[in-house]
């Protein structure tokens, strides 16, 4: 499943046009990045919680040539599933 199926799916369920279900997926996608940014977390019931996590800067090595390289500190998406979404994946 991709963008394009989500569209589908949404479209088929809802009814309407395929360009006003791509907006409500395109929006509730904006939405979730736009919190992320702000570094809010953005919890939805039975799916999960998306949050933003802050990776500190470490050495790592080229494995090409073995030579330590400085890696900055950054933030990084992380999300942890719900548990009934756990439950339905077993």
């Amino acid at each position: 499943m991709n963008k394009v199926g989500l569209v589908e799916v949404v479209h088929e369920t809802l009814g309407g046009t395929k360009t006003a279900a791509e907006g409500v997926v395109d929006t509730i996608i904006e939405t979730i990045v736009k919190s992320l940014k702000k570094g809010e977390e953005v919890s939805i019931a039975g799916l999960g919680i998306f949050s933003v996590k802050a990776r500190a800067a470490r050495t790592a090595r080229n494995p090409k040539t073995g030579e330590a390289v400085q890696v900055a500190a950054t933030n990084v998406p992380k999300f942890r599933a719900a548990k009934a979404l756990k439950d339905a994946v077993k």
